[in-house]
């Protein structure tokens, strides 16, 4: 049924659409803000000194330069899109099951784990924070206290069993 239901959500939203938690759209924001007045004027200043030292055609310090330059006007462009088409989700606190935003106490293997669900974008699994469109979370999508979900990985099925879910 969760599947189903979750199927269901996926076809109502813009294909391009990016779900996040507030706390992501201000990390995005601020990513974004700091690329393109600090980082960008940094890196113009290194590109205006290196030029000041002469043959472009043998000089580090500009080619180094304008790869750092690519790469924040890439990012800069992707931090764009993202921006443009970010879906910011709030949990339902009227709502006992799991979603984007829960924190989710858990165990397996006589381990107990505590995951926070997130959209894909904030997913930093050394942090805990786990995507809704990973194994887990689609897993745990839905689920309640008290329930038990299995979930498939490469090296085989794993089961949890939530112990509390915030």
């Amino acid at each position: 049924m969760r599947e189903n239901r979750m199927f269901l959500i996926s076809k109502k939203r813009n294909i391009m659409s990016r779900l996040v938690t507030k706390e992501g759209l201000e990390k995005l924001q601020n990513e974004f803000e700091e690329r393109t007045t600090t980082i960008r004027q940094k890196i113009a200043n290194d590109i205006k000194e290196a030029k000041e030292q002469g043959d472009l055609s043998e000089n580090a310090e500009y080619s180094a330069a304008k790869e750092q330059q690519a790469e924040n006007e890439t990012r800069i462009g992707e931090l764009e899109a993202l921006l443009k088409d970010v879906e910011v989700v709030e949990r339902n606190d009227d709502d006992d099951s799991v979603q984007i935003g829960s924190k989710v106490s858990v165990r397996s293997n006589g381990q107990e784990y505590v995951f926070e669900i997130v959209g894909s974008n904030e997913a930093n699994p050394a942090e805990r924070k786990i995507s809704n469109e990973s194994p887990i979370g689609k897993a745990l999508i839905g689920a309640i206290d008290g329930d038990n979900v299995d979930v498939e990985t490469p090296g085989g099925i794993v089961k949890y069993d939530i112990i509390s879910v915030a």
